[in-house]
């Protein structure tokens, strides 16, 4: 499929547009808690029944809500709840890793509609717009030409500065270092009329399991997200909070200490790579662990004590972050089947009872539920959230 077909069938973006504050208000308390009917509505907004009345008749109008089965068993005339229109609004998500990119379709419910996965060496730019590209190609022609304009743009999630991890070295080094100069925005044009949206994919992964996971049961939390480098994100007053530059939550880059005193990062004690060089120093082909669907059956013996020296690790920094804001908790996921999370999870509540907790509320220590694809869905919600859903934080990233 050429690039001009990819632009012709991504023409008809966001019909509606960006909403305004109320109708972004009455779209995030639906999304957070679910169908409800309208004095619901009012009551959770503090928006008066008849304003609320009109603006969700005019998303349903939008195509944006829907109505949902009519509350029977009461008294009365039964109440109609309003939902979300998971055909309403639709985007795509990239997802950049150092050793994969998965490129999917969101619904507005959070539900995966299409997805295609790819491995690599290296991520090199040519590679992975050239994988955006083809993929956006293959998932539109296979869309039904009504859902078309309900597509409002393209997440892409990709580690900070990613053109300074790289260990390779010659002529592909260089094209790896060009990552430094890329307009994201730019090379999509090439080939989509679809608006850009980058984002950390710590970020992502945080914005993932706050709008579809976890997050919703906590107002302020921090975030781990585990994949060939560890990375995260913060929650604060209900929403994913980036910063003024998009970097808040760099919880990989937190001091760590070495086996022989020297200074490190979180990313070089606690990260899969580490997991990856062992399988590479014990003959094993390290590509099980990113191939989907996971199945890490019979590394046990390689796993266990990675699991171990990572708890360790992400212990220490969960009371480090608490220093700074009392958070109530401590989500921790990755790239990792649901065994090997669960196991983790446990391992850092036990290591944190023996840590110095002095002048720090002690947070819980949660499993995420996203999972692997934490990253690219995350990198999907973002056009949804930035055009769609209120951001509480909005004030705190402004200069």
């Amino acid at each position: 499929m050429d690039g001009d077909h990819v632009r012709e069938l991504s023409g008809g973006v966001s019909q509606s547009g960006v909403r305004d504050h109320n109708e972004r208000l009455i779209l995030s308390v639906i999304h957070r808690y679910g169908a409800m009917p309208g004095i619901d509505v009012a009551r959770r907004t503090g928006l008066s029944t008849q304003t609320a009345s009109i603006i969700t008749r005019k998303l349903e109008g939008d195509g944006i809500l829907r109505r949902g089965a009519p509350n029977r068993g009461k008294v009365g005339k039964p109440s109609i709840p309003m939902e979300l229109n998971p055909d309403g609004v639709l985007a795509f998500g990239l997802k950049i890793g150092r050793r994969s990119a998965d490129l999917l379709l969101l619904d507005f419910a959070g539900t995966v509609r299409a997805q295609i996965h790819t491995t690599y060496p290296y991520p090199l730019p040519e590679n992975v717009f050239r994988f955006l590209k083809d993929g956006l190609g293959e998932m539109l022609t296979q869309l039904p030409p009504a859902l078309l304009p309900r597509i409002c743009g393209i997440g892409i999630a990709t580690p900070f500065e990613l053109w300074k991890w790289h260990n390779i070295v010659g002529l592909a080094a260089d094209k790896f270092r060009s990552w430094k100069d890329v307009d994201f925005a730019h090379e999509v044009a090439q080939f989509s009329d679809l608006p850009a949206f980058v984002v950390n994919d710590g970020t992502a992964a945080c914005h993932a399991e706050h709008l579809y996971g976890r997050g919703r049961e906590f107002r302020d939390y921090a975030y781990f997200f585990i994949g060939s480098f560890i990375g995260g994100g913060v929650a604060l007053n209900g929403t994913v909070f980036e910063g003024n530059q998009g970097n808040a939550g760099a919880l990989g880059s937190m001091r760590s200490t070495g086996p022989l005193g020297e200074s490190q990062q979180l990313i070089d004690v606690a990260s899969l790579h580490l997991l990856e060089a062992r399988l590479i120093e014990a003959g094993i082909n390290p590509q099980i662990l990113w191939q989907t669907p996971q199945d890490w059956t019979g590394l046990a013996r390689y796993v266990d004590p990675w699991i171990g020296e990572t708890a360790q690790e992400l212990a220490k920094a969960s009371l480090s972050i608490c220093s700074v804001i009392d958070f109530e908790a401590i989500v921790i996921d990755g790239a990792f089947p649901p065994d090997v999370r669960a196991e983790l999870v446990e391992r850092v509540r036990r290591y944190l009872i023996n840590q110095d907790k002095r002048g720090l509320i002690e947070p819980r220590i949660e499993a995420g539920s996203v999972g692997e694809n934490a990253r690219a869905i995350g990198a999907a919600s973002s056009p949804i959230f930035s055009q769609y859903l209120l951001n509480t934080n909005a004030g705190l990233s402004a200069y």
